[in-house]
């Protein structure tokens, strides 16, 4: 059959007191619908349309890149309500999954147990037993365990809400029959709205099963309506990756107090990552890579045997094997560093190349710089690229050495081998294998006396 999937996505969230509607929050750095996009992408359906409402030009502008149909509920009346502004598309040998947008962890197997149970004589429900079932609609069975009907909490009797089971909202329904439950809902309960859960109850009339199926852990869907539960759900979200790269042979010296905010592509044998490290965007790791305490590293490859030191940031940057970075270095976009380079502290490196064993290991800004094999680079040393209106390349070659407290005034070029003075400034090309450098003369002026403070 046909799969179609209905995502429900248009509640405003007023728990979140934010002005960003409720399904672009974040974890993991993406936003709850994509989450719920990424699955029910996954499952590789013939269609996806998701029901927005409040935010909705937000909504569409930061999501325009996801490959659905987006059908606007312009009115807020319930979930019934949202699956009827879709009900004259659905096709009716098809098997509608009805997902939500703020249910972001929902796991892929628990999916596939569901669809199956969609046809002609049954429907599948994905329900699940709460210790606190507060809020949630509750599943209401027969002596024999079947399926009856849902009541949700405002409109539950006492015994009722004692129940732990209760209602998640995802449902897979055969089309002809979810199209002709949709036609009968009505909205005469405490909400005034149509509850999508009411077909339960008219499947039952109908002689159609009901057939249930829970996740292997009530994470998986669990909702976000306030910003605990956002908290909530993205250390679930932390810790299932982090136990997924401590499997793979990752040291986390405290997995609770670890981020992955992107994707990591490739992943080498016995690394180590300290407290408090996020790793961002696409990332991928070499063999004995060493990342220290509070660094925050973005859209980069490491080399094997990479040592980063604390408080490092590091973004879209490649750094060759055998490297050492840190501590407080930063390493902005546009960077390439060679193998057996060293980069340390208070270090800023921007748009430059770095050859293989070269230092710049104190207190200096290398920027839109190519610096050659061997290179030393004295502390506080700048390159100055920037004219007020044009950036400017340095050029360093092979073996130069640069003394501290060197000023680089761009366009200029070191030669190979050459030597430059502590604190020169450096606006003509410096020749190779010479000595260059620009200083006042020293003077000692005998018989000063250094001014004392006058008294009151």
């Amino acid at each position: 059959m046909p799969l179609e999937i209905v995502i429900l996505a248009a509640g405003q969230g007023t728990r979140m007191r934010s002005s960003l509607p409720k399904i672009l929050h974040k974890i993991g750095n993406k936003s709850l619908l994509e989450h719920v996009y990424a699955l029910a992408n996954r499952l590789r359906p013939d269609k996806i349309t998701v029901i927005y409402g409040h935010g909705g030009e937000t909504v569409l502008k930061s999501l325009e890149h996801l490959e659905v149909t987006w059908v606007e509920q312009r009115e807020q009346l319930g979930t019934g309500h949202a699956v009827m502004q879709v009900a004259d598309a659905i096709g009716e040998e098809s098997t509608v999954l009805i997902l939500y947008g703020d249910v972001p962890l929902l796991n892929d197997a628990t999916v596939k147990k569901l669809l199956p149970l969609a046809g002609e004589d049954q429907i599948g429900l994905l329900t699940v037993n709460l210790g606190d079932p507060y809020g949630y609609g509750r599943i209401v069975r027969d002596p024999q365990g079947r399926v009856l009907r849902i009541v949700e909490e405002k409109d539950a009797s006492a015994e009722e809400r004692e129940t732990r089971e209760v209602n998640t909202g995802i449902l897979a329904i055969n089309g002809r029959h979810l199209k002709k439950w949709l036609g009968r809902l009505e909205n005469n309960n405490a909400q005034r709205e149509y509850y999508l859960t009411d077909v339960i109850a008219m499947a039952v009339a109908d002689d159609v099963r009901v057939e249930t199926v829970q996740p292997s852990d009530p994470n998986e869907v669990l909702g976000v309506n306030n910003r605990a539960q956002l908290a909530h759900l993205e250390r679930v979200f932390q810790s299932g990756l982090a136990e997924e790269l401590m499997r793979t042979g990752v040291s986390l010296r405290d997995p609770s107090r670890f981020d992955v905010r992107g994707q990591i592509d490739a992943v080498g044998r016995d690394v180590e990552i300290d407290v408090n490290v996020v790793l961002e965007g696409r990332i991928k790791l070499g063999d004995n890579v060493r990342i220290g305490a509070n660094c925050v590293i973005r859209d980069c490859e490491i080399g094997n045997n990479v040592e980063i030191l604390p408080n490092c940031v590091i973004e879209d940057a490649v750094i060759g094997e055998g490297s050492r970075i840190g501590p407080f270095a930063r390493i902005r976009p546009e960077t390439r560093i060679d193998d057996h380079v060293h980069v340390g502290n208070f270090v800023e490196v921007k748009k430059s190349a770095i050859s293989s064993g070269s230092k710049v290991n104190h207190l200096s800004y290398i920027g839109d710089t190519i610096i050659g094999r061997d290179v030393n680079v004295g502390a506080g040393t700048i390159t100055c690229n920037y004219d007020g209106a044009n950036k400017h390349q340095t050029v360093i070659e092979d073996g130069a050495f640069i003394g501290s407290d060197t000023q680089l005034v761009a366009p200029v070029r070191v030669g190979k081998n050459a030597t430059i003075g502590a604190g020169a400034t450096i606006t003509k090309d410096a020749p190779e294998n010479a000595l260059t450098l620009s200083r006042a003369k020293q003077i000692t002026v005998e018989g000063w006396q250094r001014p004392v403070k006058k008294r009151s």
